[in-house]
C-alpha cells in the first residue's frame, strides 16, 4: 500500500499501529511531523464537510488512504461512476431545456431526447478528451497515478457535487443553482488534479477550464444554433 500524508502528501508506510481492536496510534509524518491521517479516527460526515470545503487534506485522504487499491475493483468503480456521471448529466440538460422552453416553442419528444443524448455524448466525448490531452501533456503527475484510468475516476470522484441536483427533484430551484454547481464541481476537479500531480493550480485549473468550456459550448450550439438552423431548414 502507498499510502500518503494529508497534510504534505508525503509517502507514508503505515497509517497508524493497532495494538488491540480499538486502540490504536496514529503515525506521524517524518516530513512535516504532524499526524499523518487524522482522518481515520474521524467520522464520514466531518470528511464530506472538508470535501465540500475543498481542504486538500480531505482530497488526498479520499484518494490515497480510504480505500484498499489492491481489493477494490477498480474498473468495476470506475463505470459505475462513469455511468452515475452520465446520468446527472442527462438530468441536468433536460431541467435546462426545460427551463428554456417558456417562449411558447413546443418542440417534440423525439427532439428533445435526441438532443439530449447528442449533446451528453459529445460533451463528454470532448470534455474527457480534453481533460486526459491536458493531464498527459501539460501536468506532471507522478508515476503511481499517471494512467488515464486513475485521472478519470478522479475526476468521477471530484464530481461529487453533481448529486446535489437530485435536490431538484422534490425543491424547484432556478437554473441559476445548476451554474453554480458547475462552477463548484469545476474547482473540485481543479482541487482533485493538484492533489494527484506535481503542478501548480493555475496549470490545473486552466485544464479543468478548457474542457468544462469546451462542454459547455458543445451544450450552447445544441440549444441555440441547431434549432434556428432546422427552422430555417424547413421553412425553405
Amino acid at each position: 500500500m502507498n499510502f500518503r500524508c494529508v497534510q504534505c502528501g508525503h509517502h507514508i508506510k503505515t497509517l497508524y499501529v493497532q495494538y488491540s481492536p480499538g486502540n490504536i496510534r496514529l503515525m506521524k509524518c517524518q516530513n512535516c511531523k504532524a499526524v499523518a491521517d487524522e482522518y481515520i479516527e474521524c467520522e464520514i460526515m466531518i470528511l464530506l464537510i472538508d470535501l465540500i470545503l475543498h481542504k486538500a487534506k480531505a482530497y488526498r485522504h479520499l484518494f490515497y488512504n480510504m480505500f484498499d487499491h489492491e481489493a477494490i475493483n477498480f474498473e468495476g468503480l470506475m463505470w459505475k461512476l462513469s455511468f452515475g456521471f452520465l446520468l446527472l448529466d442527462v438530468y441536468r440538460i433536460s431541467i435546462l431545456s426545460t427551463n428554456e422552453e417558456g417562449s411558447g416553442s413546443d418542440p417534440s419528444l423525439v427532439w428533445e431526447c435526441g438532443k439530449i443524448l447528442l449533446d451528453v455524448l459529445v460533451g463528454n466525448l470532448l470534455f474527457i478528451s480534453i481533460l486526459l490531452f491536458g493531464t498527459r501533456f501539460l501536468l506532471t503527475m507522478s508515476t503511481e497515478v499517471s494512467g488515464y484510468k486513475n485521472t478519470w475516476v478522479a475526476i468521477l470522484a471530484s464530481s461529487y457535487l453533481k448529486f446535489f441536483l437530485i435536490a431538484m427533484m422534490v425543491w424547484e430551484f432556478p437554473s441559476l443553482v445548476i451554474i453554480i454547481i458547475d462552477i463548484f464541481v469545476m474547482s473540485s476537479n481543479t482541487l482533485a488534479l493538484k492533489v494527484m500531480s506535481e503542478s501548480t493550480k493555475a496549470k490545473c485549473f486552466g485544464v479543468c477550464f478548457c474542457a468544462h468550456f469546451v462542454k459547455f459550448l458543445v451544450s450552447l450550439a445544441l440549444n441555440i444554433h441547431l434549432p434556428d438552423l432546422i427552422t430555417r431548414l424547413i421553412s425553405l
